[in-house]
């Protein structure tokens, strides 16, 4: 299919009322831009080849090569082959190629999760991870009545980004749904009928969960391996500079797999985020057209912006998570309408911000703080 939305995939998408389906969520109708339909490539000028994978790069030669032996030659080359999943096979976990156990990256995994929800109506949801797809499909398999389960190693859930004290509301929030979340333990195997469907996921702790649909995410790895050995390569990501130019002239690397000066805190980062990948290829896309025209654009100075929305909470994160933190707001799961944030404080300035239930207006004032960075006397006067 055309290029869509993934985010879609993993709320909107799995509702069992009002889902989202394509033409939809085409790019890049997300940040409020317009809706690329596979007609406006054609419109523009632009060749969109589907149902092709590229199983060779050779960059000195400037050619690909597609799996079915087409050759394509090129002038310039933008690579944007995003992230992939990080499989519990791919560590040998006992049982984890039994059926109805789901990952969820393509429309495809979607749609086969789609079907599963439907034939075991009303069963039991088993969700490996605690972060973003894991709070994301816990969510959205209760909301399709799914008695859920969800396990994660951590002592709280999406460590990566929440304080203790922000996990506990949503663990909360989610108890009071009916999610049940057991922490401090993994899956180490699964055992299956005799269709080959998974009946059982067995913990470390050495207990057993009963489970109809089994939904993993626990993370993703940038797709680097077509370049492997062809271009630098700096924290599991392409290297970049600051207009997503490569180690090797005319070529390009956006989104997930881009490791690229973050101006705001002085160092080479990876971002995988939605957000990032529209903005880095607009960047890329602007620096090529600048350097045909000999003309010049700005370094991308990007400040790193997260969100997620589940059951009815919807938060937003700009800056950076590191230092001391400040809770403020209602952070009581309890209340009709929740409304809290943090701030992060590091060397005296604020570097990150983060709101639960926000308004519009709100989540652009808590950007506008985490992207100025005032600076805080103590941390009570914040």
């Amino acid at each position: 299919v055309a290029p869509y939305e993934r985010p879609a995939l993993s709320k909107a998408y799995l509702f069992p009322e009002g889902a989202a389906r394509l033409p939809g969520f085409h790019v890049c109708v997300g940040s409020g831009g317009e809706r690329l339909l596979p007609e406006w490539y054609k419109e523009k000028g632009i060749q969109l080849i589907l149902s092709t994978e590229i199983v060779k790069a050779d960059l000195p030669a400037k050619t690909l090569v597609s799996a079915a032996g087409e050759t394509f030659k090129y002038q310039i080359l933008i690579i944007a082959t995003g992230s992939t999943v990080i499989r519990l096979t791919d560590f040998g976990v006992e049982g984890a190629d039994a059926k109805n156990i789901f990952y969820l990256r393509e429309i495809d995994d979607a749609d086969k999760l789609l079907e599963a929800i439907k034939a075991k109506k009303n069963g039991k949801a088993v969700i490996v991870g605690g972060g973003y797809i894991g709070l994301e499909l816990a969510a959205v398999m209760k909301i399709n009545n799914f008695d859920v389960t969800m396990v994660y190693p951590e002592p709280w859930c999406m460590p990566r980004l929440f304080t203790p004290d922000i996990a506990a509301f949503y663990e909360e929030y989610y108890a009071n749904k009916g999610v049940k979340i057991i922490k401090g333990t993994v899956a180490v195997g699964f055992t299956s009928d005799s269709n080959g469907e998974v009946k059982e996921v067995k913990l470390k702790d050495g207990r057993g969960l009963e489970a109809d649909i089994v939904v993993v995410g626990v993370g993703g790895r940038p797709l680097t391996t077509l370049f492997k050995g062809q271009v630098e390569e700096e924290k599991g990501g392409i290297k970049t500079d600051a207009f997503f130019k490569t180690s090797v002239p005319n070529v390009y690397a956006v989104g997930d797999l881009a490791t690229f000066p973050l101006k705001l805190y002085s160092e080479l980062r990876r971002v995988e985020h939605v957000d990032h990948a529209r903005k880095s290829a607009e960047q890329a896309v602007k620096a090529i057209k600048a350097s045909e025209e000999g003309k010049s654009v700005d370094e991308y100075d990007y400040l790193p912006y997260f969100y997620s929305r589940s059951f009815d909470l919807s938060w937003q994160f700009y800056g950076d998570n590191v230092g001391d933190t400040v809770l403020f707001g209602d952070s009581n799961p309890k209340s009709q309408k929740a409304k809290f944030g943090s701030y992060w404080i590091k060397d005296g300035k604020v570097v990150g911000a983060f709101l639960e239930g926000g308004t519009a207006e709100e989540n652009q004032a808590i950007a506008k703080v985490a992207k100025l960075q005032p600076s805080v006397q103590s941390l009570e006067a914040v």
